[in-house]
């Protein structure tokens, strides 16, 4: 197997059993073992298993490019349908690495803390240019703290999909698109325009 394949699936292994279990209870051993490697090939790639489990939180937490990616020349609201439809399917694949990266057992963690602000940098990114709004200089800096609230919200939102049962992925993906839009539409220019 090539060295980026051997170290996606790795990657893969590490995912599924971080999200099974926790960071205290999976071993490289484990993730070695259900990967058919050896435990030092796990060390080449990542240097460490905290290093390791950083990388697989940072591939949940990182909105990866997919996501906004050879969006259609439509309108703003498509646009961001499309954008949550495919960060739903990312997560709904991942759901329990995904629950876990955003749970309990990461708050407090500096490094975790890092990936995760790095990561609403990347995802207000991605949701200005579905929203057709990369290019916005006036009220930037009002607009980018705006959509990093709603991704707080969104955190929350995939909760209570994901664990409560008390929406269904099609009630988040209305909630989400139209908050967004809400969001992008009405209360920033009323908030820019103060």
């Amino acid at each position: 197997m090539e060295p980026d394949a051997r170290r996606a699936e790795i990657l893969a292994v590490a995912r599924r059993l971080f999200g099974e279990g926790s960071f205290s209870t999976v071993s490289t051993s484990d993730i070695a073992a259900e990967a058919g490697v050896a435990r030092a090939l796990i060390n080449h790639y990542f240097g460490s298993k905290r290093e390791l489990y950083l990388e697989v939180v940072r591939q949940m937490l990182v909105i990866p490019p997919s996501v906004s990616e050879r969006l259609p020349p439509t309108t703003v609201e498509e646009r961001l349908s499309i954008c949550v439809d495919r960060w739903l399917d990312v997560v709904e694949r991942n759901r329990d690495m995904w629950l876990s990266a955003i749970g309990s057992e990461s708050i407090g963690d500096d490094e975790v803390e890092r990936i995760m602000l790095e990561a609403d940098e990347i995802a207000t990114d991605r949701v200005l240019e579905a929203a057709m709004m990369s290019d916005v200089t006036v009220g930037r800096e009002k607009l980018r703290g705006m959509v990093r609230a709603h991704s707080a919200m969104l955190k929350a939102a995939s909760r209570e999909w994901l664990v409560r049962g008390s929406l269904s992925r099609s009630d988040l993906h209305v909630m989400l698109t139209r908050t967004a839009l809400h969001l992008v539409n009405t209360v920033f220019p009323a908030v820019r325009d103060d």
